[in-house]
């Protein structure tokens, strides 16, 4: 059975780097349907704000292109989808490894997919050379149970 889509974005912006912050906003912004904690916005925007980032200088290392991403709201949960049609992504496992990266020059951690992996309930990188990358991440959204406060007074 497929989930309802209760609402859904998309942007579509140039690999510039002072775009990471935009969709990272953009899509905290949106997610804020599904009222989250403080903490799951901070989450949300550092895991975008990392596959954003990978985009931007992986796909595009010397022209500028198009970075897109996407956000579903479903009932308790945001999927959010970042994609290029860059270079790609040779091997998916060794890009996965905590501080593996082709851009050391840059002075770059290596750390963005162990990022979005420990902030986000899933992580589905799909990427092939030459043609593209897409990230698609997906975050469930804790409604906090209601509780009534009972108070008794001894005078």
């Amino acid at each position: 059975m497929d989930r309802l889509v209760k609402n859904e974005m998309k942007i579509e912006f140039l690999s510039k780097s002072a775009n990471e912050a935009f969709a990272r906003i953009a899509v905290a912004a949106f997610a804020t349907q599904l009222d989250p904690t403080i903490e799951e916005i901070a989450d949300i925007k550092t895991s975008v704000s990392e596959a954003v980032t990978n985009s931007i200088i992986h796909a595009y290392p010397n022209s500028e292109g198009i970075v897109r991403v996407r956000a579903k709201l479903y009932e308790d949960e945001i999927e959010i989808e970042v994609s290029d049609n860059g270079e790609g992504i040779e091997n998916i496992e060794e890009a996965k490894e905590p501080l593996y990266t082709t851009r050391g020059n840059l002075e770059r951690s290596g750390m963005g997919f162990t990022i979005m992996e420990s902030f986000m309930d899933s992580l589905k990188v799909e990427s092939i050379v030459g043609l593209g990358t897409k990230i698609t991440m997906g975050k469930k959204i804790k409604k906090e149970k209601e509780f009534s406060v009972n108070t008794y007074e001894i005078k």
